[in-house]
């Protein structure tokens, strides 16, 4: 149970996650502002994106070793001043300055999403499910307030406000929690005792482990994809940049949110399987009518039913590889986040890439799709190989 002394520490870890929310996907929503500001092309554009995501991978490598010390707290300390110092530097007048922001912005996303989760998990032993739900949900109410955040703090050429207003409470958290007393983290001799009669399985010397991992990829790709260009491409479709409450990408986060609470229902009467298929679907239907949509209602409803489809995707998964390969998994799932990382910004840079080549945001966005059809396929094949997921747990 979680001890009085920690709730403090509790409630401003959910708050940081709250804003950890915004910074992460803020990337997607500033791109039109920022392109306008340093006259910048589609390609040119997506440099932001490998930025921020090589950034990510950065910061998701020093958690790892910040985990092995047990020292998650001060990850998280470190994680916000990052990405506070990252979203200042979003508004240098440089563009160099602005995609170095991006990188720092990463590095803080990368330190602070997996050690607050590890944290909040320690800190709720008998309840983690439940904690991690609450604690995520706090996330996705962040990303949904983004879009309408952006627009009130910024204008068409800056985003002083907005990065301030991000990097204050940011630094104040961190400070807040440096002097917070500390949870008591779970020692890793006591991790490993309570694993040592589980054998290991060689996870990435099989196929269906680099399976999963290309199938994360592409996912993650696809979220990152659609997260960071919708914007751009709704502003289009209007010849303007769109303000209003509902736009798509508020639609998208907002449907995205949803879907995943209320995945847990899907999960009572459908298998892993199932479900997969079933959010595939609607997410090949929610591209189909983005890409063919005439007016803002039709992309609206459009990015609605891509969010809701794409949202209990990752973390059904990561619930297959966690089946597959036994309870120890993951702590050795690093390449299966990389391969996400890489997945966001191959995907994001290739739109911007074609969208310069051939003159045509809309016809880049076709990447979606093809997304979407490869996981398809990826989910058969792995929906057809029963007998060496059988053949793992057992072993």
């Amino acid at each position: 149970m979680e001890t009085v002394k920690n709730k403090e520490l509790s409630a401003l870890l959910h708050i940081v996650f709250f804003v950890s929310g915004i910074t992460t996907v803020l990337i997607g929503q500033v791109l039109p502002i920022l392109a306008a500001a340093f006259a910048l092309n589609d390609q040119q554009s997506a440099y932001f994106f490998p930025a921020q995501f090589s950034g990510s991978i950065t910061g998701t490598l020093m958690t790892t070793w910040f985990g092995r010390r047990n020292r998650f707290v001060l990850a998280a300390i470190l994680g916000c001043v990052a990405m506070a110092a990252g979203v200042t530097m979003m508004s240098l007048a440089s563009f160099e300055g602005c995609l170095a922001g991006f990188f720092v912005n990463g590095i803080g996303v990368g330190l602070t999403l997996p050690s607050i989760n590890m944290l909040v998990l320690e800190m709720n032993p008998t309840r983690g499910a439940s904690a991690l739900s609450i604690l995520n949900f706090c996330w996705g109410i962040g990303a949904i307030v983004c879009k309408p955040f952006v627009d009130l703090t910024s204008t068409r050429t800056s985003i002083f406000l907005t990065t301030l207003l991000l990097a204050v409470p940011l630094l104040m958290a961190a400070a807040l929690i440096a002097f917070l007393p500390r949870p008591d983290e779970r020692p890793t001799a006591r991790i490993e005792a309570d694993n040592q009669n589980v054998r290991p399985v060689a996870i990435w010397a099989t196929r269906l482990a680099w399976t999963i991992a290309l199938f994360n990829f592409v996912h993650v790709g696809f979220e990152s994809g659609i997260g960071g260009w919708l914007t751009t491409y709704t502003d289009r479709l209007h010849g303007e940049p769109v303000v209003q409450l509902f736009s798509p990408t508020f639609l998208y986060f907002l449907f995205f949110v949803l879907g995943r609470g209320v995945a847990p229902l899907f999960f009572r009467y459908l298998s892993e399987n199932k479900v997969l298929f079933l959010d595939l679907i609607l997410m090949l239907a929610g591209m189909l009518i983005i890409l063919t949509a005439g007016n803002l209602i039709w992309l609206g409803i459009g990015s609605a039913i891509s969010g809701f489809g794409a949202s209990s995707v990752f973390p059904t998964n990561l619930s297959r590889f966690t089946n597959t390969f036994g309870p120890t998994a993951t702590r050795r799932a690093t390449p299966l986040f990389v391969c996400g990382t890489l997945g966001a910004t191959a995907v994001t840079w290739l739109i911007g890439f074609v969208s310069n080549q051939a003159g045509s945001l809309n016809s880049a966005m076709f990447a979606l799709l093809a997304c979407v059809v490869l996981l398809l396929v990826l989910q058969v094949f792995l929906a057809l190989r029963p007998t060496e997921a059988k053949a793992l747990k057992r072993l």
